[in-house]
């Protein structure tokens, strides 16, 4: 028999929880070197790192008896990341820095390096810094387009994961329909409710 309340929850298992949460913890890491404490901006990149993050678990634990509303805060949690994207390319912009192209070689490096820690981006900052494959690349430049490619990444996962709820809502259903399948076919074998 159908469950009404199905498995939920397991978000820690979720590449895009674990890349959101990764992107949080550079961007903590990268506000502290690089922009001024007590900036708004600061705060707002913060904020918007961390509302990706909260926002997926919260999606994932609410998807038992809502998928609408993990489909929503997923939502959320994308459009977080995506107010993260603008800050880092406008960090590039007003500083006069090159947003690395789709075909840099340094971003296809980063990503099959598979970073997990914040401190294993640091570690490919620090290499790409020491190998610059033109003069004047700086930590700045590299840390923000590395920050930038995990955010993108992040955010086409997202995508992914928000085309593949809203198929399953609409093949599935949700809780109401779920409910309503479960109480139908208890009253067809017999374990109908009285009154």
């Amino acid at each position: 028999m159908e469950q009404i309340i199905v498995r939920h929850g397991g978000y820690r298992k979720l590449k895009t929880f674990q890349l959101a949460r990764l992107c949080y913890d550079v961007t903590v890491r990268f506000c502290e070197r690089y922009i001024p404490r007590g900036s708004r901006t600061r705060d707002q990149m913060v904020q918007a790192a961390r509302s990706g993050v909260q926002n997926i678990a919260e999606g994932s634990e609410a998807s038992g008896t809502s998928k609408k509303t993990e489909l929503k805060l997923t939502s959320v949690a994308r459009a977080s990341l995506e107010e993260l994207r603008l800050d880092y390319e406008d960090f590039l912009r007003q500083r006069h820095l090159p947003q690395w192209p789709a075909d840099d070689p340094h971003r296809q490096s980063l990503v099959c390096r598979r970073c997990s820690t914040a401190d294993e981006v640091a570690d490919w900052v620090r290499e790409t810094r020491d190998n610059a494959l033109r003069a004047g690349q700086d930590y700045p430049e590299i840390s923000a387009n590395a920050a930038l490619i995990l955010v993108e990444v992040s955010c086409a996962l997202l995508d992914r994961q928000l085309s593949s709820l809203a198929r399953r809502f609409e093949n599935e259903g949700g809780f109401t329909e779920r409910l309503y399948r479960v109480r139908t076919e208890r009253r067809k074998g017999g374990g109908g409710e009285k009154g």
